[in-house]
């Protein structure tokens, strides 16, 4: 691919996304680069895809993600230089906006995220360092007694052994405290007469009996400790006068959670962490098929909307509990698959630039483990790759959960480079035939059925049909039109997937791919440009055909044409030409409801089979105007 120049790029797009009044938090993961907008409306989405260096935009976790590949660090250099209040990894605690707005789990996921992203690279080259080393002493090709395997192990295992130090500094600059304080607080954890204490006798301080743990490698406990010290330093310096408090609220800070966290944050979080970790080893130990088809088949689906950060510190728990995580063993095939639909993609296709996109990425999966670009930029985007791809994560991860696969160094990236640190699997040669008859799968089946543009019979064909008049029409208006790209949300309110809407009809796909929306007020607006051709009198549901002959149907609620026009006011009348955001109809959404239905609206792209990809886009909440539904022509 071109070399891209990021210092250029990164005042571009710093402005369409909404520029730097905008931004409330920046960070950055693999291959994203992770912004918490105060609006993100404001971000000009379609013109950030179509930036040089830019893969893709996913809006989900309460960010604004863009992805751009393995070279993400360089831009985000670049936009700590255009954004430097936002601090070294751009987290400002969650304020602004869209920070506020998230539930639960968005916020979880964002604060794993935040804490652990600006280590995961040194994480996954220890972890992979420790690996080889491993390897090494194994076939006896070092000797452990030596001085040269004790400074090898050393710098492959102070990372992982001191974690609680390292995520001292993230915490703390998640939840605004002191990084020194949380520093000391941290390293009490691991400091050598504590961790002897660890001995099985009885200890007390200040006649309070001490429940002493291992926190070596511990994760929870710090996080917790940091979350608590910065309600402590907030106290403190309400407290202490001007003069005394640079002083006073570090040592106050550190007299009150080092004791605080020994006797009741450090055994309380830890017993739930291990306890997780149990539960997680039992699945696997006592059910592996069904522990291994969740996380080979939906792990790429995790890390599409961020949920795998999720799985982070209880993948690293396991490790310290146990020795070794399990949840480990099935995602090599997950990842490797969605590399090997990929390459299949990449030998398939007979578009130049899709080759030269899919060679690098797929490279990029098959040996460091990032596969946001493939999935992002080959595989989704024409679908039955990357559900080929899901399909031998499962199949592939099954064999492996079944063959105990495992990793004993936490951060490890699944790949090809990585396998050394698979060894201590049981099974490995069962684990290992699980890999391969996944990557199989995702390779054969995208080769044979999942690259429609190698089957063109000419320049006068295209994928799902021919590119010449428009059939319904007789003209050559779809071949000259601009190409439908994206609808946007006709209406504010909740994005569900298809399949849950309460239709069988429209849940089942059998009218095509789309979006259902659970509707936050009651003026519904067109998602796309075209004319209208459908229009019911009862208001309930309009088609609009695009100039390029995308037909769309937008349905408002479920079964409401029994109510017969009742609380609808429709704005537009067949052979109307709309804009993206003009009204289509008014609802008297209370009246809706008070009769007993449900408001849900689905908008659905009736000529899904003859497009090459629809990709729904549900993150939650939905805004009009903003993107729902991906086009690929």
């Amino acid at each position: 691919m071109a070399k891209v120049d990021y210092a250029a790029m990164a005042p571009d797009l710093l402005e369409r996304i909404g520029g730097e009044a905008n931004v409330s938090a920046l960070s950055h993961c693999a291959t994203r680069m992770r912004f918490v907008l105060r609006d993100a409306s404001k971000a000009d989405t379609a013109a950030i895809k179509d930036m040089t260096g830019v893969v893709t935009v996913v809006q989900a976790g309460g960010q604004y993600q863009v992805v751009v590949g393995n070279d993400v660090p360089l831009l985000f250099g670049q936009m700590q230089a255009l954004l430097p209040g936002l601090g070294s990894e751009g987290s400002d605690g969650g304020k602004g906006g869209s920070a506020r707005s998230r539930n639960p789990l968005d916020a979880f996921i964002g604060l794993v995220s935040a804490i652990f992203s600006p280590v995961v690279w040194t994480l996954a080259a220890t972890g992979l360092f420790k690996a080889f080393l491993a390897m090494f002493a194994t076939f006896n090709w070092i000797d452990q007694a030596s001085d040269t395997y004790t400074v090898l192990n050393a710098a492959s295992d102070a990372f992982m052994y001191f974690l609680p130090l390292v995520l001292a500094v993230t915490a703390a600059r998640h939840f605004k405290a002191n990084q020194f304080t949380a520093m000391a607080i941290g390293g009490a954890l691991v400091y050598p007469s504590i961790v002897a204490m660890n001995d099985g006798g009885s200890h007390a301080f200040l006649g309070i009996p001490l429940v002493i743990m291992s926190y070596t490698s511990s994760v929870l406990p710090i996080i917790v400790a940091v979350w608590v010290q910065s309600h402590v330093e907030r106290a403190c310096d309400r407290l202490f006068p001007g003069a005394l408090r640079n002083f006073m609220t570090p040592w106050a800070s550190v007299l009150v959670m080092v004791p605080l966290t020994l006797l009741t944050i450090g055994p309380l979080t830890t017993t739930i962490a291990d306890g997780i970790a149990s539960g997680v080893q039992w699945l696997f130990i006592h059910v592996p098929l069904l522990g291994g088809i969740v996380i080979g088949g939906f792990w790429q689906v995790f890390v599409m909307f961020g949920l795998h950060w999720g799985l982070v510190p209880i993948m690293t728990q396991e490790i310290t509990t146990n020795g070794y995580s399990l949840i480990y063993g099935p995602i090599e095939a997950a990842v490797l698959a969605q590399a090997a639909a990929g390459l299949a993609v990449m030998l398939r296709t007979r578009d130049a630039k899709v080759r030269e996109l899919a060679g690098p990425a797929s490279l990029s999966g098959f040996l460091a483990g990032v596969t946001e670009p493939i999935i992002y930029g080959i595989n989704l985007p024409r679908k039955l790759p990357f559900y080929f791809g899901i399909l031998g994560g499962a199949v592939g991860g099954a064999i492996g959960a079944i063959a105990g696969g495992r990793v004993s160094q936490a951060g490890v990236f699944p790949s090809l480079i990585a396998i050394p640190a698979y060894l201590e699997t049981p099974r490995l040669l069962l684990w290992a035939i699980g890999v391969i008859v996944g990557v199989a799968i995702a390779f054969t089946l995208t080769f044979m059925f999942g690259v429609k543009d190698d089957v063109a019979a000419g320049p006068g064909e295209r994928a799902g049909g021919p590119a010449g008049p428009d059939a319904t029409t007789g003209s050559s208006a779809v071949a000259d039109a601009e190409p439908t790209r994206a609808l946007v949300a006709p209406v504010d309110g909740s994005a569900v997937p298809l399949e849950r809407v309460k239709d069988p009809v429209f849940s089942s796909g059998a009218l095509g791919n789309g979006v259902g929306i659970v509707p936050a007020s009651g003026r519904l607006c067109a998602p796309a440009a075209g004319t209208v051709v459908t229009a019911m009198e009862t208001g309930h549901a309009f088609g609009i055909r695009t100039d390029d002959g995308v037909e769309i149907l937008i349905h408002v609620g479920i079964d409401t044409v029994n109510l017969k026009g009742a609380g609808f006011t429709p704005r537009v009348a067949v052979g109307d030409r709309v804009i993206a955001g003009d009204p289509l109809v008014d609802v008297d959404l209370e009246a809706v409801r008070a009769a007993g239905y449900d408001t849900t609206t689905i908008v659905v792209v009736t000529s899904t089979a003859g497009l090459s990809a629809v990709v729904p886009i549900v993150d939650g909440d939905a805004r009009v105007g903003e993107t729902i539904i991906e086009i690929d022509h």
